[in-house]
């Protein structure tokens, strides 16, 4: 019912359903919330303004987020600024810092019911701006909320059609979860009549089931005697992921089992299906099928099994398409720094964007009047200025600097930082620059050169599939070896200097940038031997 947080104690989502009215509550637009779910706080453009105005709230405050269509809360925060300060910033900036959201862990803790349908009793709402691409103007808003059950006139099809199509997915995420659950169990109980026995599963048993289901499915139709011995992870990207069902996804980490390994150890013990060896140090390979065993030969394909509808043909197998992270260079508030951001309670640590630092520094240089008299383009040095950026030889000798030079002279005393996003996934925030690939090429006895590929798990690239694909693309063999002091991390050893191949692997295939790419100098050069 409520959690506390450095004291302060907070009603949970499922108290607010009872008590919609208990804490003020912001607005804004079903895609938004997808967000909010994803890890993102609520920034001011994506807020909903309605005929009453912003509701009074000062910074700090407890309040709640809920979307045009239907006032339960989906998301508990704290006001990151005041309503007169939110209307003086023209609706820029950080609204709402979230901390608790619907289907969080914290959720999940309940009885993990989904949000009741709370009329909305203003239906004139005003959009300040836009968010994710979704532009509103005056009472338009009034067409997006469906409990009035009326057809848009101010939207075009395309537009409406694109938010009625967010909302949707947003309900599929969400409150429609438990109905789409009981529409399969009724639709599959018709074709086998065996569902309930499914429904008593756990999850964890569950995907136990679909796990082996895909693992006979894939030596029946997908694995050749060809392809022999064959890398243990290849098999399960390129032939177990391909056999999962429509809309379930394989886990095996939600298994009993946990690792793959482990799985196939089981598969090999106790049914006697594959025989599994480790060709070189630390990988595991497929190197015999028992294509006679009566599991294997009795097993059929289920008949909603539909292949992948997005995938890129290698050769005869079919592989998900890889999407590379979206990367957003980021900038952490260091001790010495701390006294320029206090006045926005950036506290040390905090992690901020290029166009929020400049836009704090600019807002603090005007608050103090340090706009030179004459030249609007220089910023005068006060003692705050001079102890955070100026180095110890210059506090006697610059009194102003250009705005350019202020900002990069604040950005450079920051705490480097990124983040990473990976379609689908939440944003991961990590401190330091990128890490690129690593691309060298060694010398091995008898002056043998080998291509040594590093920091493929940074970019979500799974090195034991590279070496597959290069092991097959030269025709040269590939090797994975772990990197020393790196935990869960694989180096991969290709023999000849590949550089070459590497780099069209990742700029063409996996559409890495090639300022995270570093060694593509060392190909050979043209009319050298390899």
């Amino acid at each position: 019912m409520f959690f506390q947080l450095e004291k302060q104690v907070y009603p949970t989502v499922y108290t607010l359903w009872r008590y919609p009215d208990m804490v003020p509550s912001f607005t804004t637009w079903a895609p938004v919330v997808q967000k909010l779910i994803g890890g993102a706080d609520l920034m001011l453009p994506g807020v909903v303004v309605s005929s009453a105005g912003l509701p009074v709230v000062n910074k700090g405050d407890c309040c709640a987020i809920n979307i045009v269509s239907n006032r339960a809360p989906v998301a508990v925060g704290t006001a990151a600024m005041s309503s007169s300060d939110m209307r003086s910033s023209g609706m820029k900036g950080k609204g709402v810092n979230v901390l608790h959201t619907y289907m969080d862990q914290l959720w999940a803790f309940g009885d993990k019911t989904v949000p009741p349908i709370v009329s909305v009793t203003d239906t004139s709402v005003q959009a300040d701006g836009e968010m994710d691409g979704v532009e509103c103007g005056e009472g338009e808003e009034e067409e997006l909320m469906k409990n009035e059950g009326e057809e848009s006139e101010g939207w075009d099809g395309s537009e409406m059609a694109a938010v009625q199509s967010s909302c949707q997915s947003l309900q599929d995420l969400s409150l429609g979860k438990q109905e789409k659950e009981e529409e399969t169990e009724e639709a599959e109980q018709e074709v086998q009549g065996e569902e309930e026995v499914d429904d008593s599963r756990s999850p964890q048993e569950q995907m136990d089931s679909l796990l082996y289901q895909c693992f006979l499915h894939a030596l029946k139709i997908k694995l050749k005697k060809s392809e022999l011995p064959l890398l243990t992870g290849t098999f399960l990207r390129k032939h177990m992921a391909s056999c999962c069902p429509k809309g379930k996804h394989l886990d095996i980490k939600k298994s009993s089992y946990k690792k793959l390994s482990k799985f196939l150890q089981t598969m090999q013990k106790e049914r006697s299906l594959v025989r599994v060896k480790e060709l070189s140090k630390g990988v595991d390979s497929i190197v015999e099928v028992d294509w006679m065993n009566s599991e294997l030969r009795s097993f059929r394909i289920p008949d909603d099994w539909e292949p992948p509808e997005e995938c890129v043909e290698q050769g005869e197998s079919c592989e998900v398409v890889y999407h590379p992270p979206e990367i957003t260079p980021l900038y952490g508030v260091t001790a010495r720094l701390q006294p320029l951001f206090q006045d926005t309670h950036q506290k040390k640590g905090a992690v901020l964007q290029a166009s929020e630092v400049r836009t704090i520094i600019t807002e603090y240089v005007k608050r103090n009047e340090l706009v030179h008299e004459t030249n609007k383009s220089y910023v005068k040095i006060n003692p705050v200025l001079c102890d955070c950026l100026l180095e110890k030889s210059e506090y006697q000798e610059v009194e102003v600097l250009k705005w350019d030079d202020l900002f990069s002279r604040t950005l450079s005393k920051m705490q480097a930082c990124h983040q990473l996003l990976f379609p689908g996934h939440a944003p991961v925030v990590k401190k330091g620059q990128v890490e690129p690939i690593d691309i060298t090429v060694a010398s091995r006895g008898s002056n043998k050169k080998v291509t040594i590929i590093k920091n493929l798990e940074g970019f979500g690239i799974d090195p034991a599939v590279v070496a597959d694909i290069l092991q097959h693309r030269v025709q040269a063999s590939s090797v994975l070896h772990d990197v020393p002091g790196a935990k869960d991390r694989q180096l991969v050893q290709v023999q000849g200097n590949q550089v070459q191949h590497v780099g069209r692997l990742l700029l063409e295939q996996y559409q890495i940038p090639r300022k995270y790419i570093q060694g593509l100098d060392k190909a050979p050069k043209a009319g050298k031997k390899k």
